[in-house]
């Protein structure tokens, strides 16, 4: 297939696995693809700039099918700091309120892992992409402005920790789109009452998509080149 057939069969429909890279937005990854294809895209779901992993992108008439790969069940794997907070739940912005973890032992970890499974009301970061009057409640929380945030129902179908480094937990998550593993990580450290944060994320599976299936964003763009 030569190079204009191959972005033809792009801009008829096509969809996408990436691992997005660490700092990119999900939208740098669409406009840097939408560039080389020349095609209409979206993406299914946004990663933040901190995080890595799965993101789908559809081409063409699969852009009908975004919001259908967004309600899948999310997979990701990461780490917790605990011993303190960040306004932003993660690493984007200065860790405060430094508290001791020398108390917290692996029973108590895994005791409240338990506590996080299963349907719950989450209360999102007001660092995030939410619209509030038609803006991102984010730019509204970086002027000062003060930003309300309704509880959304979630389901954690999968918790739990695969290593303990403390004051770092690493651990793997299984849940329903609209979980925000940033909250979840600060949740998990105000349940233990000494904080935390997110300090890495890879999103691993939407649906039955998975990241070992995903191409590199330099690769697929030079692979038109040929």
């Amino acid at each position: 297939m030569n190079q204009d057939q191959e972005k033809n069969n792009y801009q008829e429909g096509a969809v996408l696995l990436f691992n997005k890279p660490l700092r990119w937005t999900s939208f740098d990854v669409v406009r840097k693809v939408r560039n080389a294809t020349k095609a209409k895209i979206g993406h299914a779901g946004t990663l933040d700039p901190l995080a890595t992993g799965l993101l789908i992108c559809c081409t063409g008439k699969m852009t009908k099918k975004i919001n259908e790969y967004q309600a899948q069940e999310k997979e990701y794997t990461g780490s917790f700091t605990l011993g303190a907070i960040t306004p932003t739940f993660d690493l984007e912005s200065e860790p405060e309120q430094p508290k001791d973890t020398s108390g917290i032992d692996e029973a108590l970890l895994q005791a409240t892992v338990a506590r996080f499974l299963g349907e719950q009301q989450q209360l999102p970061p007001i660092h995030s992409a939410i619209k509030q009057n038609g803006k991102p409640i984010y730019h509204l929380a970086r002027q000062g402005v003060e930003v309300k945030v309704e509880p959304r129902r979630v389901v954690i179908k999968g918790f739990e920790l695969t290593k303990i480094e403390m004051p770092v937990v690493f651990f793997r998550v299984v849940c329903s789109t609209g979980t925000y593993i940033r909250s979840l990580a600060n949740d998990f450290g105000a349940a233990l009452g000494c904080g935390g944060y997110l300090s890495s994320l890879c999103r691993t599976r939407i649906g039955e998509f998975k990241l070992e299936n995903a191409l590199e964003v330099a690769d697929f763009i030079e692979s038109l080149k040929k």
